[in-house]
C-alpha cells in the first residue's frame, strides 16, 4: 500500500468528528485492510476498558498491549483471548512494570479520584520503553451531560551509566457534551500532543518509576492548565460573542443603536 493512501487516510481522520474517531478508524480499516496496522499504531483513540479474568481488575486497551487480536493485562501478564506465544517483557522489565502500575494506581486515585490506569513496558536494545494510560469518564446525568478524559504517555528510556535519558510524548483526548432544554446541545472534543526530553540520575530500577512519574505529573499539569486557560477560555469567548445574554422572550428586538441617541434639533 502506497504512502499516499496512508497520508490520505490520516488527513481524512483529521477532518472528521474527533468524538467518533474509533468508528471512523474501524471503517477505514474495513475499507483498506492493508492500512490496519499502520493506522492503529499512528492514530490516538479513546481508551477501551476490559476486566482481567485472573485478577478481577479493570485495565485499559491500546495498541501497545495488543498482539494480534489479544491484549495483555498488566495485572496478570496474560493475554485475552489467550495467546501462548504472545510478546511479554523480560523478568527485569516486568518487575519495573509491576511497581509502575502500583505507583500510578495511587497517582490516579489522588489526582482523578477514580478512573482507571494501566502501565505497559517492553524491552529495547539500549533500555526499555513503555506507556502510561489514564482514563476518567463522567457518568451521564439527568441533564444528559457526559465527558471523558483519556491521556496516553509514551516514553523511551536509554540507560547511561548513572543517568538515564527519557523521551516522553503525551497525548490528551478530551470529550465533553451536554444537552438540555435551557442550554441547547453542545459538544466539545479534540486532542493535544506535547513532547519533552530530559536526562535524570538513576540509582536502580526504582528510580525509573520515580523519574517517569515526575515527568508524567509535570506534563499532565501543564496540558491541563493549557486546556483550561487557552482552549476552554477561547471557546468561552467565542460562545459569549455568538450568543446574547439579553432576554428576547418579550419579543422586543434587541437595540442596535445607542440606548441614548442624540435628539435631532427641531427646525425654527
Amino acid at each position: 500500500m502506497s504512502d499516499d493512501n496512508f497520508d490520505n487516510a490520516l488527513d481524512l481522520l483529521r477532518r472528521l468528528t474527533p468524538s467518533s474517531v474509533s468508528a471512523h478508524l474501524r471503517t477505514l480499516c474495513n475499507l483498506v485492510p492493508a492500512l490496519t496496522e499502520d493506522l492503529l499504531s499512528s492514530v490516538d483513540q479513546p481508551l477501551e476498558i476490559r476486566r482481567c479474568g485472573k485478577s478481577g481488575r479493570d485495565y485499559l486497551l491500546c495498541d501497545y498491549n495488543r498482539d494480534g487480536d489479544s491484549h495483555r493485562s498488566p495485572w496478570s501478564n496474560e493475554f485475552d483471548p489467550p495467546l501462548p506465544d504472545g510478546t511479554v517483557p523480560s523478568e527485569r522489565i516486568r518487575n519495573v512494570e509491576i511497581k509502575a502500575n502500583e505507583a500510578f494506581d495511587v497517582y490516579r486515585e489522588l489526582y482523578y479520584e477514580g478512573g482507571i490506569s494501566s502501565v505497559y513496558l517492553w524491552n529495547l536494545d539500549d533500555g526499555f520503553a513503555g506507556v502510561v494510560l489514564m482514563k476518567k469518564a463522567a457518568p451521564q446525568t439527568a441533564a444528559q451531560t457526559e465527558g471523558a478524559w483519556d491521556s496516553v504517555h509514551v516514553f523511551e528510556v536509554q540507560d547511561r551509566a548513572r543517568n538515564a535519558h527519557y523521551k516522553l510524548t503525551s497525548t490528551v483526548i478530551l470529550h465533553l457534551s451536554t444537552e438540555a432544554e435551557a442550554l441547547g446541545e453542545m459538544e466539545l472534543s479534540g486532542n493535544m500532543t506535547r513532547q519533552v526530553e530530559r536526562t535524570m540520575p538513576v540509582e536502580g530500577d526504582a528510580s525509573h518509576v520515580a523519574n517517569i512519574g515526575k515527568l508524567v505529573e509535570e506534563m499532565e499539569l501543564k496540558m491541563r492548565n493549557l486546556l483550561q486557560e487557552v482552549y476552554f477560555g477561547k471557546a468561552k469567548d467565542v460562545v459569549g460573542d455568538l450568543r446574547s445574554t439579553h432576554s428576547t422572550l418579550s419579543g422586543d428586538p434587541l437595540p442596535i443603536a445607542s440606548e441614548h441617541p442624540t435628539k435631532k434639533s427641531s427646525a425654527p
